[in-house]
């Protein structure tokens, strides 16, 4: 009984995940064109987007929706920024996921870790020393894949 069960409900999944990909593609295909972009991610963006993407103007307000923008603070004559706390913390963890699933199919990349890899390091100094491979921090997520608004 057990294993029908989960027969059953594995094909009400993937059931589902056709129709979440369709539903998608008919709102936003050009979510699902990017590497490491799935419709899992892509759903989770629209959803976070809302009825009215419109309000969304910038990358700037986006970011600022989903948690990543920096915020400033400062004391005395230092200037210093840290990440915004708030937002969608579902979106924000879905960009963090595809960021670092874009950088693990990039060449440069795979380079790296092969070069240091010969270099007799392991894989905790290996990412512990890729910080030259992070993307460069800016003020706003880079939303090249953002949807127009419909």
């Amino acid at each position: 009984m057990m294993a029908q069960c989960i027969e059953q409900l594995t094909g009400q999944i993937d059931e589902l995940n056709k129709r979440l990909t369709g539903l998608v593609e008919c709102h936003a295909p050009q979510l699902l064109a990017p590497v490491g972009i799935g419709p899992d991610p892509a759903a989770t963006l629209l959803t976070t987007m809302g009825d009215n993407p419109e309000r969304l103007s910038t990358e700037a307000s986006f970011a600022a929706l989903c948690g990543v923008s920096p915020i400033a603070y400062s004391s005395g004559g230092r200037s210093s920024h840290r990440l915004n706390h708030g937002g969608d913390l579902q979106a924000n963890a879905d960009l963090y996921r595809i960021v670092f699933s874009r950088l693990r199919h990039d060449p440069r990349t795979q380079a790296y870790y092969e070069r240091r890899t010969q270099e007799s390091k392991t894989r905790r100094e290996i990412i512990r020393s890729s910080n030259d491979m992070l993307p460069a921090r800016s003020s706003t997520w880079s939303g090249r894949c953002l949807p127009t608004p419909l």
